[in-house]
C-alpha cells in the first residue's frame, strides 16, 4: 500500500537544502489551497526568491511538473536559476519593470507575492500581476503583517495599507447589491474577484469571472406575508430628493429572477 505524500510542513522540517524562511503556520494555508496541484502540471509566480530555498520546497511539494517563475531585486538570485526555473530580477513596485515580466509569463496557476512587503510593492504587484492569473486561480500574498508596521508604510487602519485596500475590495464583490456603485471600484480586477480569504498575516484572492447573481421563487404560497415594520422607511428628505434625481432600482429588484409559484 502506497504511504500518503509528505505534507508540505514535514518537507520544511525536513529540508536540508538553500535557506527557508516561514511562518509555521503558513504550512496549513498552503496545504488547503495548494494540495490539488500537486503532482500536476502547473505554472506559479513568487515574488522574493531570497537564499532559494522556497523555490525548492515548491518542488519538492508540487513535483517534476511545476515551472516557477520568480522575481527579485537582488541581481545575485539570478545564479538560483535553474531547469523549469526562470528568474526575473527587477523591483516589484517597478509598473515597467512588471509589465515587461507579464508579457513574458503564461497563465499562472497561483501567485505568491512573498517580496519586499512594503505596501507600494504589494499594491503595485497585484494591479499589475492578478489578471495574469487563470480562472480559477489564485494570487497570495504572504507576510501582510506589514501593513499594521510604520516602517514598511503601513500601521494601524492606514488607508493606504495593502489590508486596507483588500478590506475596501470586499464591498466591489457587492458590486450587484450596491445602490449608489460610484462608491466603490468595479474594473475588470474587481469582477474577476470571486473570493477573497483573510489570515493571520496572509490575503488569499480566488480569481474567478463573477456571475450576475439572481434571486428565484418556486412553489406554493401557504402563509399571508408579514409586512417588516423593522425596514427603514424612506423620509421626507428622501422624497424631496428623488423629485430632483431620478431614483434607481433598488438591486433586489434589478437581481429577481422571478416566481414560478404552483397554484
Amino acid at each position: 500500500m502506497q504511504s500518503a505524500p509528505d505534507s508540505i510542513r514535514d518537507i520544511f522540517y525536513n529540508h536540508t537544502g538553500n535557506l527557508i524562511h516561514k511562518w509555521d503556520h503558513y504550512f496549513d494555508i498552503y496545504e488547503k489551497y495548494f494540495s490539488k496541484y500537486r503532482g500536476q502540471k502547473i505554472n506559479i509566480l513568487e515574488i522574493g526568491i531570497s537564499h532559494g530555498g522556497s523555490l525548492q520546497l515548491w518542488k519538492k511539494y508540487f513535483g517534476a511538473h511545476v515551472h516557477i517563475y520568480a522575481i527579485d531585486i537582488n541581481p545575485d538570485c539570478k545564479k538560483l536559476q535553474e531547469e523549469n526555473t526562470t528568474i526575473f530580477i527587477g523591483s516589484q513596485s517597478d509598473k515597467d519593470f512588471l509589465g515587461h515580466v507579464a508579457s513574458q509569463l503564461p497563465e499562472l496557476d497561483f501567485v505568491i507575492d512573498d517580496g519586499g512587503h512594503t505596501m507600494d510593492q504589494q499594491l503595485v504587484s497585484f494591479e499589475m500581476l492578478y489578471m495574469k492569473v487563470k480562472e480559477g486561480g489564485l494570487y497570495i500574498v504572504e507576510d501582510t503583517h506589514t501593513s499594521y508596521w510604520d516602517e514598511f508604510h503601513g500601521g494601524l487602519r492606514n488607508p493606504g495599507s495593502f489590508i486596507e485596500k483588500s478590506k475596501d475590495l470586499v464591498d466591489s464583490i457587492y458590486d450587484h447589491h450596491v445602490v449608489d456603485k460610484s462608491k466603490i471600484r468595479i474594473d475588470e480586477i474587481t469582477r474577476h474577484i470571486n473570493c477573497i480569504s483573510f489570515y493571520d498575516s496572509i490575503v488569499v484572492f480566488e480569481k474567478e469571472l463573477r456571475k450576475q447573481p439572481f434571486h428565484k421563487q418556486i412553489g406554493r404560497k401557504t402563509i399571508t406575508p408579514y409586512e417588516p415594520v423593522e425596514l427603514k422607511k424612506k423620509t421626507l428628505l428622501d422624497s424631496i430628493k428623488g423629485i430632483f434625481k431620478k431614483e434607481e432600482a433598488h438591486p433586489f429588484s434589478l437581481n429577481d429572477g422571478g416566481i414560478e409559484e404552483i397554484k
